[in-house]
């Protein structure tokens, strides 16, 4: 069961033809200091390509340590909000210009990386990501644990250490492995990356994120009260132990407003036509579920069973597929979960419909 938050209906009541995104700040102010007290004791960043919209990067602010960014655009835009926060700049493909950016950790990605690094002499301080090879099954997303692009199997990373010399200084290691993962999974993650990074002495470990978001049931959520109890467990004196999660700190304080166009019935099926799209909210097609969400109604309709599809020329513009919900021209559906990886990863221009419309509940 979804809980709506205070004002959603509200704006629901005022929405025209163009979508809405809306951000509980409340909300994400409490989840985000729930985090923060479980964690104690653990370095927090937050991962700023689920969601880099100002407001929540404010609110976020508050709780972190500091951000996890990967492009120079991203840099760009957090010194602007807020130039005091350490930085952490990961990813593959750095350019030499976002090589140069003045940043606390610099996630080193290969050898040939590393050697770019050397080339420009100028000081830096880096963590060499690891990809180790190691299970990672029952993750949404493997970023390690094979042949990836991401990150550098133990040779390499031995070849770096080889590599550094003075200015750039060598503090531990990043790995983050996989996405979509609960508590003891990360655990047992944890155990092979803690045990490698160990055996070349380098104790300022980075985790990475993947902590699991549950779109099928939204009311569960990530036990980080027994992961945090499990990496203090795990920690060895003077180490460092960091953590960048991203969409399992913002996804549940987004929700994304779209009102009923049309609702019709095809070779025996129902549709519901919204005037939103994947261009939008492209979260549900990206990762093949249904989208949870709530039916603010204007009119009394019957209940059946239908999809929800948006009004892009493509019949993967889908929300939802048969689902069940009592639906007529002129509700409003606000779809839920949508503060991560949803409208900052969707094709914004795709038939140039118009942007969405933002708004804060305070």
């Amino acid at each position: 069961m979804l809980t709506i938050p205070t004002g959603l209906e509200g704006i629901a009541e005022t929405l025209g033809d163009v979508p809405a995104y809306v951000y509980d700040l409340p909300g994400l102010d409490r989840h985000a200091a729930a985090v923060r007290a479980a964690t104690e004791g653990l370095e927090l960043y937050y991962a700023v390509k689920a969601n880099p919209d100002p407001a929540l990067l404010r609110v976020l602010a508050e709780h972190v340590d500091g951000f996890e960014v990967s492009s120079g655009g991203e840099v760009e835009h957090i010194r602007a909000l807020l130039p005091g926060m350490p930085l952490a700049f990961g990813g593959p493909g750095k350019t030499d210009a976002e090589l140069a950016l003045p940043v606390r950790r610099l996630h080193v990605e290969s050898p040939a990386e590393l050697r770019r690094l050397q080339a420009s002499r100028r000081p830096a301080d880096v963590l060499l990501r690891v990809n180790l090879d190691v299970p990672v099954g029952g993750a949404a997303l493997a970023m390690g644990g094979g042949a990836t692009p991401f990150g550098m199997d133990p040779d390499d990373v031995t070849e770096c250490l080889k590599l550094i010399a003075h200015p750039v200084r060598a503090h531990g290691i990043h790995a983050h492995l996989a996405s979509g993962l609960d508590a003891p999974d990360l655990l047992t993650l944890a155990d092979a990356v803690l045990a490698y990074a160990r055996s070349l002495n380098l104790g300022e470990i980075n985790l990475g994120g993947g902590m699991a978001v549950s779109y099928t049931d939204p009311a569960h959520r990530f036990d980080w009260t027994s992961y945090a109890h499990g990496m203090r467990a795990r920690r060895a004196p003077g180490e460092i132990l960091r953590i960048e999660p991203g969409r399992a700190l913002t996804a549940y304080s987004g929700w994304y407003l779209t009102k009923v166009l049309d609702v019709k019935r095809v070779h025996g099926e129902w549709f519901a036509i919204l005037t939103g799209g994947t261009h939008h909210l492209r979260t549900p097609v990206t990762k093949g579920h249904n989208q949870p969400f709530v039916v603010i109604s204007r009119s009394h309709s019957p209940d059946r069973e239908l999809t929800l599809a948006g009004r892009l020329c493509t019949p993967k513009d889908v929300f939802a597929r048969h689902v069940r919900a009592a639906l007529a021209v002129g509700d409003v559906v606000a779809f839920a979960m949508a503060g991560a990886y949803a409208w900052n990863i969707s094709h914004h221009d795709f038939l140039l419909h118009p942007k969405p419309a933002f708004h804060y509940l305070p």
